[in-house]
């Protein structure tokens, strides 16, 4: 059974695939599953039947940058396996990392490695609850130089409010029946990439503006998606 996962999918008449920024995921990430009526091959032939409806995923492989709450979240309640890679803390160097502050559930409250509390603040308009240290007690503190450079001496950590979801994908993504589904990623995005490169003059190019390069990468992947829809609908001929 062959499955594909597409995101952001928008009729062809429109628009062909985009990826989103991470601000308009939550509200215009959309995982949409290809129907026999939204495509049909017209042809005097009669080999060629109807576009092959695809069921829904069970697994989705995908690379860092996707791995968000708000995608996380959306596969695990629609029963999708979520296989995405690890991705390593973005910390200075010479600075605390964040599981060196520890969450406490019951309180909920941050402790800092001097032992002061991090009280629950606010959440912004990305989702993201924050927890700040008090300026006074920070101001004096021995480890200030590695814990923040804030100007009023005030370390913020920031939990997002759908971060079990993130959580659990990096629980997944040790299963054993994960690790295969991510390692086919290279086996079949990263080949798309390599063709558009070496098969269709996307190494570098001759024009000029951003304009006139969405419309030759626009075109570019349309003829793909083209030629994988005619493999897909290809049938042999019968022997006589």
């Amino acid at each position: 059974m062959l499955t594909i996962v597409i995101l952001d999918y928008t009729p062809l008449s429109k628009r062909i695939f985009q990826p989103l920024g991470d601000q308009k995921r939550l509200k215009e990430i959309n995982l949409k599953y290809l129907n026999k009526d939204w495509f049909q091959v017209h042809q005097n032939n009669q080999q060629y039947n109807e576009f092959p409806a695809i069921e829904k995923p069970k697994a989705v492989a995908a690379d860092a940058a996707y791995k968000t709450p708000a995608i996380t979240k959306y596969l695990i309640d629609n029963e999708m396996t979520p296989a995405m890679p690890y991705t390593r803390p973005c910390t200075k160097d010479g600075f605390f990392r964040k599981h060196e502050y520890v969450y406490d559930e019951h309180f909920d409250c941050y402790l800092c490695p001097a032992g002061e509390v991090l009280k629950y603040s606010t959440t912004n308009k990305e989702g993201y609850r924050e927890y700040k240290s008090p300026k006074h007690k920070c101001a004096a503190c021995p480890f200030l130089s590695q814990c923040t450079e804030s100007r009023d001496h005030q370390k913020v950590v920031a939990l997002h409010i759908w971060q079990e979801y993130v959580e659990e994908a990096d629980h997944l993504r040790h299963h054993k029946d994960v690790k295969p589904i991510y390692a086919k990623r290279k086996e079949t995005i990263e080949r798309v990439f390599a063709d558009a490169k070496e098969k269709h003059g996307m190494r570098w190019t001759t024009l000029r503006g951003l304009k006139k390069l969405s419309m030759q990468a626009m075109l570019t992947f349309a003829a793909m998606n083209l030629k994988k829809m005619a493999n897909w609908t290809w049938r042999a001929p019968e022997m006589a």
